[in-house]
């Protein structure tokens, strides 16, 4: 099949423009028709002492070390002070995960809610955890002793959940947010009692909420764009607090007036700042006090065409590597199921970390310049929602051998992400990823049995297919064993033809020649270069485009050709969805079990051809009637 096209089209332009992009900023304090008098002052880039160690205590790899499952794509997730990771998936199930001197390990699961969980919170010292879901409930659970404590049945809608107390406070105060009305229901989690303390009227709805325990005051963005302020004990605007008198007087309308709302809020650890990740694309970053804007970071679509365009090699992709991330963006954009981007600051409050289609930048806020590129190279996952432990994982002091003295525990600094329509989460540190033969062994933990049902969603069939044709394969490799389903009533040609070479021993022994990763791998081919095989009827047959069949998942099997009606014996199995295919390659099977041998063939190492330079064969084919 052809790779994946890009997003730029051949318009005739000539190569030869080199200079694209924005032009450099001008220098401050030198008019060009001015001759300075004496030497001029050497200009100085604004730079962050001890930069080093602040991004010694950051990840940095490019890869991300270990990826864990969860039964659904996972939503949400959260580091608390406790040393705890604590994952959501859109099933409704929650896991608990401790921090280890490095890595993580599971510690507990609960099915929380029937329907998605929407909204999940940590209190800020790190003891409790709350969810809501709009299966109209909030469950409280006891972080430390990984135990719920509460269930609560609402009367409304909510659509985000926020603790907001301070230290050594008699009240647990839970703020949840109504989805549908301006209000904000304060409960109290200690006695569980269904009525709430207080109801907030707001604007207008409310979409996200956080607490600054510093200043004790409750941040919301709504519906409207609008960012807000409220006290934890009088529940109005907060005195003494902010440094303005009016709001008309703060750039808290800066995303109102783009005709923008919020994807995400967070507050630095200091409560000095805040940011919002808005839905144009457009990172903003407050301070708290004076609500006056400190930075701006466009990561809208247009704003990644324009870094293709240009020579800046750190935003620049492969070109079909570019295609298939926009592609991914336009699904995103439509799937309002997605978990919402985020931005996040680091414990110093110098740095913000936020997910991009380029990968995870971690930005020097102060400098205001980008630091670091956090998974680039992991083209298969468009990471969305972020969470960073910087701490140290409170595990007993490990005793060295004799004359060894003690081991000290350093800082293992790891960034916890989800990805669109994955269900797992990723780990970045400081480590890469450790290079092993076995899959099964990789960074991929199966933590998770995978269901069928998940896997292959069954379609419904009109008639039963023909007892000469095969409804299921396994295809034996070299790495292990794929099941498929095939299609018989739908391409009943290209599954005889499929069938027919299986039980001749036609495909025994035949290497998978072309291999690459983030799009699919292929074999069929008896000559092993990519040009030859042949149809059972010893030429080439037509093309079997079913419309309701298409290259919409991961796992989809397919017919190679050169061209309209030049079907042979070469296939392929895909290991992202390619859209791009869809009418012009013949759909006649799906994966069923063993994907995780089709990515562990994806991820083998390949020649500048595309082929692989360990060869992986098919020992044969079976098939099932």
């Amino acid at each position: 099949p052809p790779r994946p096209p890009t997003n730029q089209e051949d318009d005739g332009e000539e190569e030869e423009e080199q200079d694209v992009g924005p032009p450099r900023p001008p220098v401050d304090g030198v008019d060009d028709d001015e001759e300075p008098v004496g030497p001029p002052a050497p200009k100085k880039r604004k730079t962050l002492q001890f930069e080093s160690v602040y991004l010694d205590s950051l990840p940095c790899a490019e890869m991300y070390e270990k990826s864990y499952m969860h039964r659904d794509n996972v939503t949400q997730l959260v580091c608390t002070k406790t040393d705890f990771f604590i994952t959501a998936s859109a099933d409704g199930h929650l896991k608990f995960w401790k921090k280890q001197p490095e890595g993580i390990e599971f510690v507990k699961h609960f099915w929380g809610h029937t329907g998605p969980t929407d909204g999940m919170c940590a209190s800020y010292d790190g003891a409790f955890l709350a969810t809501v879901s709009r299966d109209k409930s909030a469950k409280v659970y006891d972080i430390v002793n990984f135990d719920m404590v509460m269930m609560l049945k609402l009367a409304f809608v909510p659509s985000a959940c926020e603790w907001m107390f301070k230290a050594n406070e008699a009240q647990l105060k839970l703020a949840i947010a109504e989805k549908d009305a301006p209000k904000i229901h304060i409960f109290d989690a200690k006695d569980g009692c269904p009525e709430p303390l207080h109801v907030i009227q707001t604007g207008k709805p409310v979409l996200h909420m956080r607490f600054n325990h510093k200043y004790e005051t409750l941040v919301t963005t709504d519906t409207a764009g609008m960012i807000s302020y409220y006290s934890s004990t009088s529940f109005k605007a907060p005195t003494n607090v902010c440094t303005f008198k009016h709001k008309i007087d703060t750039d808290l309308f800066a995303m109102a007036k783009a005709k923008t709302t919020a994807n995400s809020l967070e507050l630095s650890q200091d409560g000095e700042q805040m940011a919002c990740f808005g839905r144009d694309g457009s990172v903003r970053v407050w301070h708290f006090r004076s609500g006056k804007m400190r930075r701006v970071y466009d990561e809208s679509l247009e704003q990644v065409n324009k870094w293709q365009k240009a020579e800046d090699s750190r935003f620049k992709l492969d070109a079909i590597d570019f295609g298939r991330r926009m592609a991914m963006e336009r699904e995103l954009e439509k799937d309002q199921s997605a978990p919402s981007p985020n931005a996040v600051f680091d414990e110093s409050g110098n740095f913000i970390i936020y997910p991009t289609v380029l990968g995870i930048k971690v930005v020097n806020m102060h400098s205001n310049h980008l630091s670091r590129l956090i998974g680039k190279v992991e083209n298969t996952e468009r990471f969305l929602k972020v969470a960073l432990f910087q701490g140290m994982a409170s595990t007993k002091r490990v005793r060295a051998g004799e004359g060894q003295g003690s081991k000290s525990i350093q800082k293992d600094p790891t960034l916890l992400c989800c990805a669109f329509n994955k269900q797992r989460f990723y780990l970045f540190s400081r480590r890469e990823p450790e290079d092993v033969d076995d899959a099964t062994l990789g960074r991929d933990v199966f933590n998770e049995k995978p269901q069928d049902d998940d896997l292959l969603p069954m379609e419904d069939v009109a008639a039963q297919p023909s007892s000469d044709l095969a409804r299921g394969a396994t295809i034996h490799t070299t790495l292990g064993d794929v099941y498929i389903k095939l299609y018989p009533n739908d391409c009943p040609k290209t599954v005889e033809n499929f069938t027919r070479h299986s039980k001749n021993g036609y495909y025994d022994g035949l290497i998978f020649h072309r291999v690459i990763k983030g799009f699919m791998l292929q074999t069929g081919d008896p000559l092993g270069d990519g040009t030859g095989g042949s149809s059972i009827w010893g030429g080439e047959f037509e093309d079997e485009i079913v419309k309701t069949l298409r290259h919409d998942r991961a796992g989809t099997l397919s017919m190679a050709n050169s061209g309209p009606g030049t079907n042979g014996s070469q296939f392929f199995i895909t290991t992202v969805v390619t859209p791009w295919l869809d009418g012009k390659h013949t759909v006649f099977g799906r994966v069923a079990k063993g994907m995780d041998v089709v990515q562990a063939i994806e991820k083998v190492k390949t020649d500048k051809g595309d082929k692989p330079l360990h060869d992986v064969k098919i020992v044969n084919i079976s098939v099932e009637l």
